[in-house]
């Protein structure tokens, strides 16, 4: 089995394919009480997109990822970003829906093949995994309040993020079990080698679209056709729109007047007494240098750890010798975080270091430097600065916090019970006489969209959800709005619609330039390209058609080429080329252009000898991916038939229809 993995090729993939199906469909039936006809979870209620093994997966946690995911490719865009979020939302809650469900069923899987995940092993993913940089930066603990801080900015408390984490290491022991089989030959290394390092050089002549915009002037009997001919895509452009009449009742002017008393915070500490226990701490500084990592082999440069230790020593007698610890931390310290700081990390609890830099940072007295202190980072010099015994905090010292939480909470009781009054008034006496009798302006807005901004009220989502599933004639309704709550009332819809020629002439304009030149754009391009290989000659095809001849650099297929863009697209045909070939129209980023390849640049074995090893963990983690991601697919298959996984599509269509209109 072992050495039927280590082969390549398509008859693997499908053999591979079904032995996992094989597997999967066993475990399900194992899993799964009365085999495969068994089906005892029930169907998904509403709020829910679906069942994994009775795990539900709602509608705001595929939200919350498809936004994370989107804020992800955003930041790509810079400042179009915000402007984009919403459609990229759209594009990505299919796919949250499918990681969620992957995830839960590698969970489901895990738990059935007897997995676990210790405390020592969800410690160890945060000292050493992918969390080590942002909570132990140069092997020590950031502090407890700034680890928890950093987990509240994003909605996290220490215990819901170490159970995540703990579910992240039980995924990766599945995902480790069915891949540890990847291996790539010898050959497949050299041939990916040679094809990711091959440079080329060619001539290219190169025709614009935007020169070839510039020569169109469509007359008005030619807009109108085209405008006659598109129907459909303009049908209905023009959305749903809805006016309204409405009262704010602000809450800013609310929290203004609320007070909170003695009595209130003390029963407040009462009940989060445990929030404000701190634990034994000690204010550490150290200086760090690092030692060497282990390389392929598991193999540690013992001459590197000598110079480390060495290096650490020198400064050891600095210190001694009565050098300031600030300015050697500065100077020679190897953690980044700390060494800004005059080697600083602040206060640090137990359990949130390497066993060898607690155990010393705890033992130390105040004010007293350590010998060397050996880790898996490297050697540190140790100074306590300070200790803390463990206690619990007072009402005095946690008033500030606990003040602002209560006036708010007050405030926002307070607000929803004004506005569910105003409401009920409203409904009896009418908007008007409600909005009189308090003192409150009505405002009537115009006729907006979905996607607009409401007068007064700027970006509204909860009201815009409201007004556009409102009725015509309907009571007034509520809803939350950034400023606090709106009364409203639906005066009128009107239904979306179609645009006649005249009032969007110039969108009509556009999108005839656009279709007609890129149309003629590839027509001149195969010409230049037909013309260029009959005579053998690239620039004389070139001057004739007006195209401009340029030469390219030697470039790498994952390189970047003025006027063609990446060579990994179309332009990717100049590697298969021979010099003196000529090329078929090639078209990026609004150009057309046609090669005729000069030369041709294989890389050395000096190069691969360089680049073997990493080329070879590029393969094999490809591999390993392609291997996790057959065998995902089979157990969710296998789940979905056997009933372990139910979606609840109704959901789903509407979650899909609600994250599209608002990408509109």
């Amino acid at each position: 089995m072992i050495r039927f993995l280590q082969t390549e090729g398509p008859f693997k993939k499908i053999v591979l394919s079904g032995l996992l199906l094989l597997i999967c469909a066993a475990m399900a039936i194992t899993l799964i009480p009365g085999g495969l006809g068994s089906d005892l979870m029930g169907t998904p209620g509403k709020g829910i997109i679906a069942k994994v093994s009775g795990q539900d997966i709602t509608v705001e946690q595929v939200r919350e990822t498809a936004r994370e995911m989107a804020e992800q490719q955003a930041q790509q865009y810079g400042k179009n970003a915000s402007m984009l979020l919403p459609f990229l939302i759209q594009q990505d809650t299919q796919r949250a829906v499918d990681q969620l469900i992957g995830r839960e069923a590698l969970l489901s899987m895990a738990q059935h093949l007897g997995f676990k995940a210790t405390p020592e092993e969800v410690k160890d993913e945060l000292q050493h995994g992918h969390y080590a940089s942002v909570f132990f930066p140069g092997g020590t603990f950031i502090g407890e309040a700034e680890y928890q801080g950093l987990l509240q900015q994003h909605n996290l408390t220490p215990a819901t993020f170490e159970e995540s984490v703990r579910k992240e290491v039980l995924i990766g022991k599945v995902q480790a079990l069915i891949t540890s089989s990847a291996s790539v030959s010898d050959a497949a290394i050299r041939q990916e080698f040679t094809k990711e390092n091959t440079k080329v050089k060619f001539e290219y002549a190169v025709l614009s679209q935007d020169d070839i915009k510039k020569g169109l002037h469509p007359t008005t009997e030619e807009l109108k056709a085209y405008y006659d001919s598109h129907q459909k895509s303009y049908a209905n452009s023009i959305p749903e729109k809805r006016k309204i009449k409405y009262l704010v009742l602000d809450t800013g002017k609310i929290q203004s007047g609320v007070q909170v008393t003695h009595d209130d915070l003390q029963a407040y500490y009462n009940q989060h007494r445990d929030q404000y226990r701190v634990a034994e701490q000690v204010k550490v500084s150290h200086i760090l240098i690092k030692t060497p990592l282990a390389g392929p082999d598991g193999k540690v440069d013992e001459k590197g750890v000598a110079e480390a230790q060495r290096r650490a020593e020198d400064l050891l007698k600095q210190l001694k010798a009565g050098a300031k610890f600030e300015d050697l931390a500065k100077k020679y310290s190897e953690d980044p975080g700390s060494a800004k700081e005059g080697g600083s990390l602040g206060f640090i609890g137990k359990g949130r270091t390497v066993p060898e830099f607690e155990k010393a940072a705890f033992s130390l007295p105040k004010g007293q430097i350590s010998d060397l202190v050996k880790s898996s980072y490297g050697f540190h010099i140790i100074r306590v600065d300070d200790k803390q015994d463990a206690h619990m905090k007072t009402l005095d010292e946690v008033k500030s916090e606990i003040e602002p939480i209560l006036k708010q909470q007050k405030t926002q009781e307070i607000a929803q019970k004004q506005a569910e009054e105003l409401l009920q008034q409203a409904k009896t006496q009418g908007l008007e006489a409600t909005a009189a009798a308090k003192g409150i302006s009505v405002v009537t807005s115009d006729f907006f969209g979905r996607k607009d901004l409401v007068p007064g009220l700027g970006s509204a989502p909860q009201l815009m959800d409201a007004v556009f599933t409102a009725e015509e004639k309907s009571p007034p309704e509520m809803a939350s709005t950034p400023q606090g709550f709106a009364v409203f009332q639906l005066l009128a819809v009107k239904p979306p619609s179609t645009p006649m020629f005249e009032e969007i002439r110039a969108r009509v304009e556009a999108e005839f330039e656009n279709e007609r030149s890129t149309t003629l754009l590839s027509q001149k391009t195969q010409e230049l390209s037909d013309r260029a290989k009959t005579e053998h000659d690239l620039k004389k095809a070139a001057k004739e058609l007006g195209a401009t001849v340029k030469t390219s650099d030697f470039v790498l297929p994952d390189g970047q080429v003025p006027d063609i863009g990446s060579m990994a697209g179309q332009a990717s045909v100049a590697f298969s080329m021979k010099p003196g070939d000529i090329s078929g129209p090639i078209e990026s980023a609004g150009n057309g252009a046609v090669l005729s390849l000069l030369e041709v640049q294989s890389p050395t074995d000096a190069d691969f000898a360089a680049k073997r090893d990493q080329i070879q963990e590029q393969l094999l983690q490809s591999q390993r991916q392609e291997l996790f991601g057959l065998f995902v697919k089979n157990v969710r298959d296998q789940m979905e038939k056997s009933g372990k996984i139910k979606i609840n599509q109704e959901e789903l269509k509407a979650l899909t229809r609600a994250e599209s209109e608002a990408g509109i």
